[in-house]
């Protein structure tokens, strides 16, 4: 059998020991214990499959399984060629022989196969077992038998075992680790063969009390004695295939391993008792049939190997956050294997180094990134590192943080959560971008001071022509006062932690949300969750506070809520919502002479109109117009502003050439505006 070569030993030192430290004794002591007359018990010369330094070494003893056939199929395979990579002889009554190779099958002469073939072929065998299995003895090689309905044999499959080593190169490095592992690929690939040479590495070379659970005789071979490919590891053989939960159980509390070995399990019984011999603290290595480990996700008697899947219902905030239904899929506990390998071919394997992150992954709808390793034409294993998850474009339009960013803001906050991108895309208009604003980290008067109001960018000067080349003036702006106003402290009932803070970075209120009433100035509460907590509106009655009460735990409702506290704290008849209260800079701030005066206006007091209003508004527009209208060619909506200075904006799109709109009610009216 020509497999690719691995690291190995060398061909005539036996595998783990100097050839002048072997045993040479009768009987077996280990796997390095090459007899010197003639090496293992079936090798013959040809097993040494080497390349270079690097060696694979295979024991197949298939002269004693060939000696078992009818003498016309023992004949045609003589020779070394049809030998080579055979994987099983099928012997049907009334059929020609067949043998069956990687990716194909020969007939074996032309006579068919009578019922005195099969039955001289099962007198040298030893008695089939409940799973209509039986073995050589000291081989590894298994015979199966097809049955009528009366339970006479009517066909054989006789698949050749072999003990390749060297195949654990591939995963040296996760049995260091102590975890369990968990081994899968389809039926032929190799599983059990790997299975076999890692419980050997384990008890000789990692010096491991290793326990191999045996059902079908596949692992350790057929008889009292083990085959000597599973090294000084102990084998315990099950009666029948319904018990193997049993004899795992049996072998943790009667025989103290530290590794178990198990193969093919496929029952629910056997899946709980994996689970229940990892949580004692045994390390487990097994087979499981399946292709991916997203086969075994969806096997609902194998899941549990890995999690096991079970709905969850999430709250209305949860499901906004994800961005997904109410009702989902999530692991419901630890995996029983934290590593796991698919087996793809007998040189490509990919690992799973963290099977909980894995299934996790799967469960969201992503793709799974294992760590691909490949058995090179020289013996070496190439691993190739998983990419990095790269993150999906935003569900949405252009949000704030790109609109700064195309700027080259240093301060752009980082980009949407790759939760938004899991939305299901259906066809859909153009949505509206939000709202790119000014800096809130740059101070107001500044953000508008010395900026040029022409055709090219914002507001042209009084009196200056569509389209003209006046001369940029500068705005005259008072400095504003160091010291800023201090927040408006509230206290939050029901209300979402990660919205309120939304709330407060989109529209740059001077809020701070405090943990207990006594520090609070007023109380913002969903009213849903006030009705539970009356204890709530007793406190705030006795300390005079007042209680604003929105219906729902939504962004729209917490921004409203918020502004209106906002403004009842700067009095009431003031249109501002955020900044014209008692003491901000603006209040006693005058323009000077120039093209302000017109742009802002006197109020009858003699004070200033909402200064940093008009020019936050403008600043906005101008914003919007150049990093997403232009730019990207999509609508957006600016913030509700009051009628005088939505016509300054409408103003302002109008030098840009393009159209706008007001939409809205009340003190929600706002301007949109839309592409070229």
């Amino acid at each position: 059998m020509a497999l690719p070569s691995a690291p190995g030993p060398q061909p005539d030192q036996p595998l783990g020991l100097p050839l002048d430290q072997s045993p040479g004794a009768a009987g077996w002591v280990g796997p390095s214990a090459r007899d010197r007359a003639g090496g293992f018990l079936g090798e013959r010369p040809g097993d040494l499959q080497a390349d270079g330094a690097n060696l694979q070494r295979m024991a197949d003893d298939l002269d004693r399984l060939l000696d078992l056939l009818p003498e016309p199929v023992r004949l045609a395979l003589a020779p070394p060629e049809a030998r080579d990579q055979l994987l099983e002889v099928v012997l049907d009554l009334g059929r020609i022989p067949e043998a069956r190779y990687p990716g194909r099958a020969l007939a074996l002469g032309t006579a068919l196969i009578e019922r005195r073939d099969l039955g001289s072929v099962v007198e040298q065998l030893g008695p089939f077992g409940g799973d209509n299995r039986a073995g050589i003895e000291r081989t590894l090689h298994r015979i199966s038998a097809i049955r009528n309905r009366t339970g006479e044999i009517v066909g054989l499959t006789c698949r050749v075992g072999r003990a390749v080593y060297g195949t654990v190169a591939m995963v040296r490095d996760l049995l260091d680790t102590g975890q369990s592992l968990l081994l899968m690929g389809r039926p032929g690939v190799g599983k059990t063969t790997a299975l076999r040479e890692i419980a050997r590495v384990l008890a000789d070379e990692l010096q491991r009390r290793v326990v191999v659970i045996d059902t079908s005789n596949e692992i350790a071979g057929d008889g009292d004695i083990p085959h000597p490919a599973i090294g000084r590891a102990r084998r315990m053989q099950v009666a029948r295939p319904e018990l193997q939960h049993q004899v795992m159980i049996e072998a943790v509390e009667n025989h103290m391993p530290e590794v178990i070995v198990i193969d093919e399990i496929g029952t629910e019984l056997e899946a709980q008792a994996a689970r229940t011999i990892a949580e004692r603290g045994v390390t487990l290595v097994a087979t499981a049939h399946g292709n991916a480990l997203s086969n075994l996700l969806k096997n609902p008697t194998l899941s549990d190997l890995v999690g096991g899947i079970e709905s969850v219902t999430l709250g209305d905030e949860e499901a906004r956050r994800r961005r997904s239904q109410k009702t989902v899929q999530e692991r419901a506990a630890e995996p029983t294997f934290p590593l796991a390998v698919e087996m793809h071919s007998r040189s490509l394997w990919l690992v799973h180094r963290d099977v909980a992150a894995t299934v996790d992954l799967l469960l969201r709808g992503q793709l799974a990134r294992p760590e691909q390793r490949q058995l090179g034409a020289d013996g070496q294993v190439l691993v190739q590192e998983p990419a990095p998850a790269q993150r999906p474009p935003a569900s949405r339009g252009p949000s704030l943080s790109s609109a700064f960013r195309s700027d080259g803001d240093p301060f752009a906050p980082p980009s949407p959560s790759p939760f938004a991108a899991r939305a299901p895309a259906r066809p859909r208009l153009v949505p509206l971008a939000p709202v790119p604003l000014p800096d809130p980290r740059r101070p107001r008067a500044l953000a508008g001071a010395n900026r040029s109001f022409n055709a090219e960018g914002l507001l042209p000067s009084a009196g200056a022509p569509l389209g003209g080349t006046r001369a940029p003036q500068t705005l005259g702006l008072a400095q504003p006062d160091p010291d800023p106003p201090a927040p408006l402290r509230l206290y939050g009932v029901g209300v979402s932690a990660h919205l309120w803070d939304q709330a407060v970075r989109s529209r740059d209120l001077a809020v701070q949300r405090v943990e207990s009433l006594e520090q609070a100035e007023a109380v913002l509460a969903v009213r849903q969750q006030l009705g539970f907590d009356p204890q709530v509106r007793r406190s705030a009655h006795r300390q005079g506070l007042p209680i604003l009460v929105i219906k729902a735990d939504t962004l729209p409702q917490i921004q409203r809520g918020l502004e209106r506290l906002l403004t009842r704290r700067g009095g009431p008849g003031q249109p501002s919502p955020i900044q014209e209260r008692p003491g901000t800079p603006w209040a006693s701030a005058r323009p000077g002479p120039g093209p302000l005066a017109s742009v802002l206006g006197d109020s009858p007091s003699g004070s200033l109109s909402r200064p940093d209003d008009s020019l936050e508004a403008l600043e906005e527009c101008r914003l919007a117009v150049e990093g997403v209208v232009l730019a990207q060619g999509r609508p957006i909506e600016l913030l509700p502003r009051s009628g005088p200075i939505r016509a300054l904006q409408a103003e302002l799109v109008a030098r840009y050439r393009l159209e706008s709109a007001v939409f809205g009610r009340g003190d929600q009216q706002r301007l949109r505006v839309f592409p070229p």
